[in-house]
C-alpha cells in the first residue's frame, strides 16, 4: 500500500470516527454542531481533500473541500488547498480567488502564503511571488521553512535575481539539512550557470546520491557539467543513462541536437 493510499484510508477512518461522535452527541443532546465540531469536520475533510490531490484524484479532492467549507466557511486551509487543486486544473481565476480568500482569513499563515507564492510564480509573476515566501518565513513556528526557501530560490531565478536565489537555496539546505534535495539540485544548476563548476558538482553529487534513479534534469546537468570540466568518460556515462532511461525527454532531444548550453 502506497503512502498516499494509506493516508487516504487513515483520513477516512478519522472522518468516520468524527462523524460518528458528532451524530451520537447530536442524537443524545439534540444540539447543533458547535464551532469546534465544525472546525474539526472542516479540518478532516481538508486533509482528505489534500490526500486525494496528492493521489491526482482532483474531482474527489474538490468534493471533500466543498464539504469542508460547508462545515466551516472561514477555514483558510480549505480555501488554500482548493486553490492548489484549481491551479493544477489550470483554472487560474478560481485558484486566485481561493488563495486571496484564504489570505483574507489568515494573512500570516505560512502554508497559505507559500501556496499562493508558488501559484504566482507558476503564472508568470515570479518577482511578486517572493514576497509571499518571505512572509511565510516570518512565522517562527513554520514547520517546513525549507519549502518556502526553496520556492523563493527557484522563483528568484525566474525573476533574474541570481544573488538572492543563491542565498535562499543555501538557507533551504541549512534548515532542511539532508531533506532539501530539490534545493541542492537547483543550487547546483545555478552555480553551473554562474561558472562555479566545482561547487556545482558537489551539490549535484549529493542530490544524485540521494535520489535513485536520477531524473532527466539531473542527468542533463551532470552531462553538461562534466563536459565543461573536460571529463569525457563521465559525460559519456551520463549520456548513456539519459538515453536509456529518458529517450523521449526534452533533455535527451537537446542532447541529440547538440544544444549543451
Amino acid at each position: 500500500m502506497s503512502k498516499v493510499v494509506w493516508r487516504i484510508c487513515l483520513s477516512v477512518c478519522v472522518l468516520l470516527t468524527s462523524v460518528g461522535s458528532f451524530a451520537q452527541s447530536s442524537y443524545e443532546g439534540g444540539a447543533r454542531m458547535s464551532a469546534s465540531d465544525a472546525r474539526s469536520r472542516a479540518r478532516v475533510h481538508t486533509e482528505l481533500g489534500a490526500a486525494y490531490f496528492e493521489a491526482a484524484h482532483m474531482g474527489a479532492a474538490l468534493d471533500e473541500l466543498k464539504i469542508a467549507l460547508e462545515a466551516d466557511s472561514a477555514y483558510a486551509p480549505a480555501y488554500s488547498m482548493r486553490g492548489l487543486v484549481h491551479a493544477h486544473l489550470k483554472e487560474d481565476a478560481k485558484a486566485d480567488a481561493d488563495f486571496r480568500r484564504a489570505l483574507e482569513i489568515a494573512p500570516r499563515d505560512p502554508e497559505v502564503n507559500n501556496n499562493y507564492g508558488w501559484f504566482l510564480c507558476q503564472t508568470g509573476r515570479a518577482k511578486q511571488s517572493v514576497n509571499y515566501f518571505v512572509q511565510a518565513l516570518r512565522d517562527p513556528l513554520y514547520e517546513t521553512p525549507w519549502h518556502a526557501y526553496t520556492n523563493a530560490g527557484m522563483c528568484s531565478i525566474r525573476a533574474g535575481d541570481l544573488d538572492a536565489a543563491q542565498g535562499y537555496l543555501l538557507n533551504a539546505i541549512r534548515v532542511g539539512r539532508d531533506g532539501a534535495y530539490l534545493a541542492r539540485f537547483h543550487l547546483a544548476d545555478l552555480l553551473y550557470r554562474r561558472g562555479n563548476l566545482s561547487e556545482s558538482r558537489i551539490y549535484l553529487a549529493e542530490t544524485m546520491k540521494a535520489i535513485d534513479p536520477p531524473s532527466a534534469e539531473m542527468l542533463w546537468l551532470a552531462l553538461r557539467l562534466e563536459r565543461r570540466l573536460g571529463n569525457r568518460a563521465a559525460e559519456a556515462t551520463h549520456a548513456t543513462q539519459l538515453r536509456n532511461r529518458y529517450p523521449t525527454s526534452p533533455e535527451y532531444q537537446e542532447f541529440l541536437k547538440g544544444n549543451f548550453e
